[in-house]
């Protein structure tokens, strides 16, 4: 049976595999943490554990007006077994604010799962890419530049994909608590 509770320090090696392995499938593929984030305020952190190993993790960072979840990951193993949902639905009872936010991309199953979770879409913007492969113009490096990345208005998607090879957009979602 997997346990909801919070993380402990003991959890990190099995925490970092979990939110690795479960952003392999996704456009955050390259988003590789080596260590795990430190928050600056108060935050929930939670993990879904299935024999001593963490199939699931969710840290939701708690500011003045808002709750912010950092990162929701389920080991691929383990998807589509309402493990996310059961995370939401342990920490949403510890959020003492009004508004739980969350930021994803294009990944349709994410954003899927947070329209059924009672979220709404509230802002996009792009994450964009400029591989070595991409016109360097208007950049400036010492020597040539390899890759950079940019965030850019949703309003220049067009251009940014003309330009681009590797372009995102980056959803907020809101729900109100």
């Amino acid at each position: 049976m997997t346990e909801i509770r919070e993380y402990r320090d003991t959890d990190a090696a099995s925490w970092l595999r979990c939110r690795l392995l479960s952003f392999f499938g996704t456009e955050y593929y390259d988003d590789v943490a080596v260590q795990r984030k430190t928050f600056d305020n108060p935050a929930h952190r939670l993990v879904a554990v299935d024999d001593d190993m963490v199939v699931g993790l969710m840290d939701v960072e708690i500011f003045t007006d808002r709750a912010t979840i950092d990162v929701l990951a389920v080991h691929p193993e383990h998807q589509r077994h309402g493990l996310a949902t059961r995370l939401l639905e342990a920490v949403l009872p510890r959020l003492q604010v009004d508004v739980l936010d969350a930021w994803t991309r294009g990944d349709a199953s994410a954003n899927e799962w947070y329209q059924r979770s009672g979220f709404t879409e509230n802002f996009r913007y792009l994450h964009v890419y400029k591989s070595s492969q991409d016109d360097a113009d208007g950049f400036e490096a010492p020597g040539q530049l390899v890759t950079a990345f940019m965030h850019a208005p949703i309003s220049a998607e067009a251009s940014m994909r003309e330009r681009f090879s590797r372009v995102h957009v980056c959803r907020q979602y809101v729900r109100s608590l």
